[in-house]
């Protein structure tokens, strides 16, 4: 028995080291190249203002460089980003073209410098995920080392784009397979998070950081309590009507009979026409709309229409939709925010700073179906005052959102209300949900159909087998 104990924990020693050792390494180098992305990023952003135009009106060229740049020289550079690292960890053991990372990286940027409307975290998510697995093949690792250390690098790339160490580590265990947290991957993605976290901010990234309990009283009381439920209801509607716009403008634009080319260039005309008529503000990023929501106002509310939510939306979907290269959990937070100043509005609470930040973190869990990662996410961002009422509407909106997701190659591996029929195991692209009762009646009809042609048949052949007696003549 000492012999087997003592055998034991050295393997489990050894195994923790090697860990510790893999990912903290591999968290720096993300952290490095994340930080370079976010730095670039951000000088582009910066230097928007030496153009000798409206830096909006670059859109219909830069989507068209964009699907041309992608087409050519990365397919799996598609989309936003954290799908094809999903997918990739699923069907490939988290093997990863390592054009991927140079091509995401400039066609991401050019999306963003010219006002697409996405988000920096899905490049980051698949820039850290490449560079793991290029890592992984340098150093000639098994596959399902590979599969780990890119799970790592999803980790990796969250807290780096975002600051949020713990949040990210959860959701590169979370987001993989809904219902499962992957224990065995998780010491190395906390430390992979917190490593790429340090490492951005060694390099000189700086993240912003809310204190909402500083300015308004979140203690627990029932009126509250009702309203949060209320509003995690809200939120997975929001997200609900948010997925249904990306994928019938992604459908819509797929099916025209023009070059995709055509089709990028035109979506681009389609958005400067918009923000002539509607102005910049849902355009890029949004940053500067989220921290004006989720920043305290103790004497004059954000000015910031009620609307804002749905027509973040609709750029968002034509970008995405064209062609456009970024992630699309940046433009859920400026919807969740935005959405959540207008539920306040809505329901005559005070809270509106409280509200947005649920709403930022609530939209994001229906989203991606990792309610966890979102609770911890508000923690880190806004104080541990918000965790509990944080929790309530991150976990209603999960549940809320049903069986979709942003993210089509996550593995389904509950249900979420066991009044439904829904088969496990296979991807929530294509998770068909049903009531049972109403697959129970079917199931009966369909036996009972089959047991009249049963019968039917039977008949047939009892009165085939009584031949007719010949009559004399």
């Amino acid at each position: 028995m000492l012999r087997r104990h003592v055998t034991e924990q050295t393997a489990i020693l050894l195994s923790v080291t090697k860990w510790v050792v893999l990912s903290a390494g591999v968290g720096i180098v993300i952290g490095a190249v994340v930080t370079l992305f976010l730095k670039i990023l951000t000088y582009g952003e910066q230097s928007r203002g030496e153009l000798p135009f409206e830096y909006y009106y670059l859109l219909p060229v830069a989507l068209l460089l964009t699907v041309a740049l992608v087409r050519t020289f990365a397919p799996n550079a598609e989309g936003h980003g954290t799908e094809k690292v999903i997918e990739a960890v699923h069907k490939k053991h988290g093997k990863i073209d390592v054009a991927v990372i140079p091509v995401k990286l400039f066609a991401t940027l050019l999306t963003i410098f010219a006002g697409g409307s996405v988000g920096k975290e899905g490049p980051g998510a698949q820039i850290g995920a490449g560079t793991a697995s290029l890592i992984s093949e340098l150093l000639r690792f098994s596959r399902e080392d590979r599969k780990k250390l890119v799970i790592c690098g999803i980790s990796a790339g969250f807290a780096a784009v975002f600051g949020t160490p713990i949040a990210g580590a959860i959701f590169g265990v979370e987001v993989l397979i809904i219902g499962v947290i992957l224990y065995d991957v998780l010491l190395p993605s906390f430390i992979a998070g917190f490593t790429a976290f340090t490492t951005a901010q060694f390099l000189g990234i700086e993240y912003t950081y809310f204190d909402i309990h500083f300015f308004q009283d979140v203690a627990l009381d029932l009126p509250l309590i009702l309203k949060v439920v209320a509003a995690g209801i809200f939120f997975g509607l929001v997200y609900d009507l948010v997925v249904s716009a990306v994928n019938w403008s992604h459908k819509l634009l797929k099916r025209l009979p023009a070059h995709p080319y055509a089709v990028a260039f035109t979506a681009g005309l389609v958005l400067v026409g918009l923000t002539q008529v509607i102005g910049t503000a849902y355009l890029g990023l949004g940053l500067d709309t989220i921290k004006e929501a989720l920043t305290p106002h103790p004497y004059t509310p954000p000015d910031i229409p009620w609307y804002a939510f749905l027509l973040k939306t609709l750029f968002t979907s034509i970008t995405l939709g064209a062609g456009g290269s970024g992630g699309i959990i940046t433009p859920l937070f400026y919807i969740g925010a935005t959405s959540g100043l207008t539920f306040a509005h809505l329901v005559g609470s005070d809270h509106l700073t409280l509200f947005a930040a649920l709403g930022f973190v609530s939209v994001l869990a229906g989203a991606t179906n990792a309610p966890i990662a979102a609770t911890i996410m508000a923690v880190e961002l806004f104080g541990i005052e918000i965790a509990h009422y944080a929790a309530l509407s991150a976990v209603i909106s999960f549940l809320i959102t049903g069986h979709r997701s942003v993210f089509p190659s996550q593995i389904l591996a509950m249900k979420k209300s066991e009044m439904l029929e829904v088969k496990v195991g296979e991807v929530i692209e294509k998770a068909d949900a049903d009531l049972q009762d109403i697959g129970r009646i079917r199931d009966i009809k369909e036996r009972l159909r089959l047991r009249r042609e049963k019968l039917k048949e039977q008949k047939k052949r009892k009165l085939s087998a009584v031949k007719p007696e010949k009559k004399e003549p």
